[in-house]
């Protein structure tokens, strides 16, 4: 694989000169807007296995959901797609006027009050169509804390606002099959740090400056809500069969793991969006098909345009870069590739996995050469052996678990359970993802555990509901329901990213209902670490502090790092100029053309 060296846009300078340079290329950026070729309209065509996680901006937190999001709820800030990595980290204005910036007023002198302006003309596609005010997005913000369905993302902005998280603690006694009671609880209590101070500013107090704050407004967690929200519970059938648009297309058509199809948003004014050309007319997305195979074979027949949730298929890969077929790229976009997680509160075993000397024990076992020709080679993934990835801030290369030749080592796995009370060996529920390279993963992986003395009970499960109920569901994972997992984790965002690595994953503090600390780990000094980076003013500091909360992590062997991938994406002939976002691995789908 290629060296990573992105980040370099922000990083190191502080928070005023990141946020400073950021608006820079911004304007830099936009000023480009609009020179690609080609003509609009059609029908977009994707293909794909199954659901979202969530159709709800607030909970959506899978590569499917935010794509889909992306569409129809804007953010205040966002990010530029482009198939040049380094093009896509500084961030611009999307529903902002500008980027807040100390010399614009937009932030305050000790760097804890940001004020930020909308712009004019963006519009609810209600009927009368109505103005987007800073109040939608308080609104917005008050919601990741439902109890029906809270946001994974909510730990960012519980622990830099102002008064969230008191908030959110008192919102979690609500009844959460009540929507009538889950209005009234956001009508009756404010978040002390967000006051809409007219219908066009939006003021956000935080308990300490935090120089990424603008990245966690650039999330699609941190959308507009409309009044008609209040009427649903958040999520439900209701709300997917009733979502309101901001952005350039809607919804008009849900049938659950069948059908979403969206249509232009007649309220939408292009003057009014600077990210979002929406040249296509029409997106449909078809699903129920598993296999990656049948969804490659649609877009190399020209069936459909791009796929949803599945991956070139390894033997197409080949086939395609021999050819040198331009519709195949390998896009950059540095993650945790597939991980190993532990369910910490399984009963099985006699609580085995809660014993970190087992977790030490399985981490000896994985054979990652096997896995790495599972997703197509060494030009496409690499070994991965800390948490932190390549091209993140924090990542330092080291190996705590070392076996000859990356290839695993059943032999010091089996001595170390035999060591840890478990030389009869373990049986552990292993649910996994039906789609794309994930059945091939989890068959390598019981095969390693299997010479290890371990049996692993595979059990298939949909991207929807693994993603939606299965890792993110206490309840079940208190009863013993999955023992193991690989889930994947991309960063939130690149840049000045260091706690969109490591305290979504690992904050025990945030566990929860839809939590992505999906095996409830939690160790208070990891935590205080992530506080401390957190705050440090000194971008060396923080990547210091990062790195060493890394190796707390792997210590604990909380998770199992499998692998450092770059993406091959493929398009159908019929697509032109499409921009790449890499914190969710696609095609911006606002921002391609079709040909006739």
């Amino acid at each position: 694989m290629r060296a990573y060296g992105e980040g370099a846009v922000v990083r190191g300078f502080g928070m005023a000169g990141a946020i400073a340079l950021a608006a820079l290329v911004a304007g830099t950026l936009s000023a480009c807007e609009g020179e690609a070729g080609g003509q609009g309209g059609g029908t977009l065509r994707i293909a794909g296995a199954s659901d979202p996680d969530h159709i709800d901006p607030a909970s959506g937190y899978t590569f499917a959901s935010i794509a889909l999001s992306r569409t129809f709820a804007r953010p205040l800030f966002t990010t530029r797609p482009s198939n040049t990595f380094e093009e896509t980290v500084p961030l611009r204005p999307d529903v902002a006027r500008e980027l807040p910036t100390r010399e614009n007023g937009g932030v305050s002198a000790d760097g804890r009050t940001y004020t930020i302006r909308l712009r004019d003309g963006v519009m609810w596609n209600t009927s009368p169509a109505r103005t987007v005010t800073a109040a939608d997005y308080v609104r917005g913000f008050k919601r990741l804390c439902n109890p029906a369905s809270p946001s994974g993302g909510q730990g960012y902005y519980r622990s830099t606002i102002a008064g969230m998280a008191s908030y959110c603690a008192d919102y979690a006694e609500v009844d959460a099959e009540d929507a009538a009671a889950m209005a009234a609880f956001q009508r009756d209590h404010d978040i002390e740090g967000l006051t809409a101070k007219d219908d066009s500013t939006l003021v956000v107090r935080l308990d300490h400056p935090a120089g990424d704050l603008l990245n966690l407004l650039s999330l699609q967690f941190a959308t507009a809500a409309p009044r008609e929200y209040d009427a649903y519970v958040p999520d439900g059938a209701e709300f997917r069969a009733n979502t309101i648009s901001n952005g350039p297309y809607q919804i008009t058509e849900y049938t659950p793991n069948k059908t979403i199809v969206l249509g232009r948003n007649p309220a939408w004014k292009a003057s009014s969006d600077p990210a979002r050309p929406a040249y296509v007319d029409r997106i449909q997305i078809t699903l129920g098909q598993d296999t990656p195979e049948s969804v490659q074979q649609q877009l190399e027949q020209g069936a459909a345009d791009l796929a949803w949730d599945a991956p070139v298929p390894n033997a197409a890969l080949a086939r395609l870069k021999a050819a040198r077929d331009p519709r195949l790229a390998v896009r950059r976009s540095p993650s945790l590739g597939p991980f190993l997680v532990f369910n910490t509160q399984s009963p099985g075993n006699g609580r085995a996995l809660a014993d970190r000397r087992v977790r030490q024990a399985i981490a000896h076992a994985v054979d990652r050469t096997a896995l790495v020709k599972i997703y197509g080679g060494p030009d496409v993934a690499e070994p991965l052996t800390q948490v932190i990835p390549p091209g993140n801030v924090g990542h330092r290369r080291y190996d705590p678990y070392p076996t000859p030749g990356g290839a695993g080592d059943p032999a010091r796995c089996r001595t170390l359970l035999a060591e840890a009370g478990h030389a009869g060996g373990l049986t552990l529920r292993f649910p996994y993802r039906v789609s794309g390279n994930n059945p091939k993963i989890a068959q390598s992986l019981q095969a390693d555990l299997a010479a290890c003395g371990i049996t692993a009970r595979l059990i298939a499960d949909g991207n929807g509901t693994f993603y939606g109920r299965t890792l993110v569901t206490p309840s079940d994972a208190r009863e013993g329901k999955w023992d193991v997992a690989v889930p994947n984790w991309t960063p939130d965002w690149f840049g000045n990213n260091g706690r969109s690595m490591i305290q979504p994953l690992f904050d025990g503090r945030n566990y929860g209902t839809n939590s992505t600390n999906y095996g409830a780990y939690d160790n208070p000094e990891v935590n205080r670490l992530i506080d401390e980076a957190q705050q440090a003013e000194d971008p060396a500091r923080a990547a210091e502090l990062l790195h060493r909360t890394d190796r707390l992590v792997m210590d604990d062997a909380a998770v199992v790092p499998l692998l450092a991938l770059d993406f091959p994406i493929f398009r159908s002939d019929r697509v032109r100029d499409p921009l790449f976002v890499p914190t969710i691995q696609a095609y911006d789908y606002t921002n391609l053309r079709l040909s006739s």
